[in-house]
């Protein structure tokens, strides 16, 4: 669990004990244990909070959800005080509603204390029960009638006993086979500890009506006051963060692939999916670059391009192998010490377009600890290449490696490269370390850019000894087989249990890409997505590769809606098993 969600679900915990004054203790201090078990009481936990700008919870919605029987419950909903309303009740009630109808359940049960004086004898709470269902009736969810649910299970203490409150969620009527089921699990799975001999026979048998009765409305008339579900609530949307200095680093030589145009073949199609929300890059120190790049690389990438005249690019041409001690004097003749090819040029807009790509990823990985779940950072140039004392293969700073190490801080990452070509950087950057475990997936060195490195007995070294995994695969590869190596990267990212996960993504893995020879298609990388967003942890999606332009956008859409499927921010499937606390920031 993510600090910022910890955080979240203690203060639940606080608003629990101050707002519901009965509330089992037990309840209360299990709630994390609970949501991050699925299924140990039959049911699936969800937590919904909705928190301002400085994360302080202002209410929160707990609902369980029943796979086996298809139907949601919730059983709290509460701001923080009775003084902070302001709308946040009517937004977490519809972000429930947005996920019980994601789920395709038959429809949302929860308890209300009764507005009859026949059932409760107190005015001032006959006052409070009216304005909570007159709150619900705006949406439709109206009491059940005309069975023994209302039954006092204490008949000691028979005052104020619940009422069943249904919303179809604007669906189908409620018949009598389904309810009795759903009642027995409520009263079995919730009050068995509380509940006499036949008591809950008695209940499930007086359901006689087919459709089941619900009351007319008693306080909402116009039904067009009922609110509709919202299409894609913030907390289910990817973040999106785009560098948007990427196009001043253009370089014109004939045979430079790595052109501004991949940017906006990949946002126009992302767009069509309606499932992002655009964030600015915040401009961050140089500090978390030199954090995994050595300071003196930082340097001379910021002083050579700031002296490069416009329009004109430096390509290194001179490598000192003999003597790496004595970096030479002349600038543009230096590159060579600090580059591994010979054609990534540098120019006047380099460091600044590689400075935004990290701001971008910074961003991005901000989100995240914000309470997104998933987050793209679509930058160029890229850069899982470069590595801590170099740079190459069009990459300057490593972006997804910056990520990742500010991540860190909060607890263990995984980083997977899926790009075509070895991420020789991030393994450079993270071969001693335990805490970042670097996995690739890419073509052999035998035939693949950058040759030298992603090796399979590269495995780390020192401390990180095994937390270096490299799958170097055939010149020849299908979608079938890429996936058997994801799944293969997947398991072993399962067993190092991270709390975030880096994706380096690269699509040039696709079939025609000029720098690969492999043969994904769209409904490759949409496989691919969903494997990936299966895993439930919150990912941050870094752009790397990727050079064939007539495929490229439609083969990003398709891994995103893989992978916003894969996740469970989409439609209901089978892998929707993520049940930390979820987020409706009210802003």
């Amino acid at each position: 669990m993510r600090p910022i969600d910890r955080d979240a679900v203690s203060q639940v915990q606080a608003i629990l004990v101050s707002q519901f004054t009965e509330a089992p203790a037990k309840d209360v201090a299990g709630l994390p244990h609970r949501l991050q078990d699925p299924l140990e009481d039959r049911f699936r936990w969800l937590l919904f909070v909705a928190e301002d700008q400085r994360t302080v919870v202002r209410g929160f919605a707990l609902v369980a959800h029943a796979p086996d029987l298809n139907f949601c419950f919730l059983d709290y909903i509460s701001t923080a005080s009775p003084l902070t309303g302001g709308g946040i009740g009517g937004a977490l009630y519809d972000r429930v509603r947005e996920e019980a109808h994601r789920l395709g359940v038959l429809g949302l049960f929860m308890e209300c204390l009764p507005d009859d004086a026949s059932l409760c004898s107190d005015p001032a709470v006959q006052k409070q029960n009216r304005a909570r269902l007159r709150f619900y009736e705006r949406w439709g969810a109206r009491p059940v009638v005309g069975t023994a649910y209302e039954t006092p299970i204490n008949p000691e203490n028979p005052d104020c006993p619940p009422y069943l409150v249904y919303d179809s969620l604007g669906g189908k009527k409620l018949r009598r086979a389904e309810a009795k089921k759903v009642v027995r699990a409520i009263l079995e799975r919730k009050y068995s500890h509380l509940c006499p001999a036949g008591y809950v026979d008695m209940v499930v048998r007086s359901f006689k009506d087919d459709p089941v009765r619900i009351r007319e409305p008693r306080y909402i008339i116009d039904t067009e006051t009922i609110a509709k579900p919202r299409q894609v609530s913030l907390d289910r949307r990817i973040a999106l963060v785009v560098n948007e200095r990427h196009q001043m680093h253009q370089v014109h030589e004939r045979g430079y692939v790595e052109s501004p145009v991949r940017m906006r073949a990949i946002l126009r199609e992302i767009r069509k999916l309606g499932i992002f929300e655009e964030l600015k890059a915040r401009r961050t120190s140089l500090a978390a670059i030199k954090a995994v790049h050595d300071p003196s690389f930082v340097n001379y990438l910021q002083k050579v391009c700031e002296k490069i005249e416009p329009g004109k690019s430096v390509y290194p041409y001179v490598f000192p192998l003999r003597n790496a001690a004595r970096p030479p004097k002349d600038l543009p003749v230096r590159a060579g010490y600090y580059c591994i090819d010979t054609f990534t040029p540098l120019n006047a807009n380099a460091f600044i377009a590689a400075r935004g790509a990290v701001d971008c990823a910074l961003t991005a990985a901000e989100a995240l600890m914000k309470g997104f779940r998933l987050a793209y950072a679509l930058v160029r140039p890229p850069g899982h290449h470069a590595e801590r004392k170099a740079f190459g293969g069009f990459c300057y700073f490593n972006s997804a490696a910056v990520a990742a190490h500010f991540l860190s801080a909060q607890g263990k990452v995984a980083v997977i490269d899926v790009d075509y070509h070895h991420g020789n950087g991030t393994q450079d950057i993270f071969y001693k370390r335990s805490d970042v475990l670097t996995c690739s997936i890419h073509g052999r060195p035998s035939f693949a850019y950058p040759y030298f490195s992603g090796f399979r007995e590269e495995t780390g070294e020192d401390m990180g000894k095994g937390y270096n995994f490299n799958l170097p695969m055939p010149e020849e590869l299908d979608g079938k087989g890429y996936r058997r190596a994801l799944e293969d990267v997947l398991a072993r990212v399962k067993r190092f249990k991270p709390i975030y996960l880096v994706v380096a993504f690269g699509l040039d893995p696709a079939k025609g890409d000029p720098t690969g020879s492999w043969s994904l298609d769209f409904k490759d990388f949409e496989e691919n997505g969903r494997l990936v967003g299966s895993l439930g942890l919150p990912t941050l999606v870094v752009q790397e590769g990727g050079y064939r332009i007539k495929s490229l956008g439609l083969n990003a859409r398709h891994f995103f809606q893989g992978l916003w499927h894969g996740a469970g921010l989409g439609k209901q499937n089978d892998s929707a098993k993520n049940n930390l606390a979820q987020r409706a920031n009210t802003g």
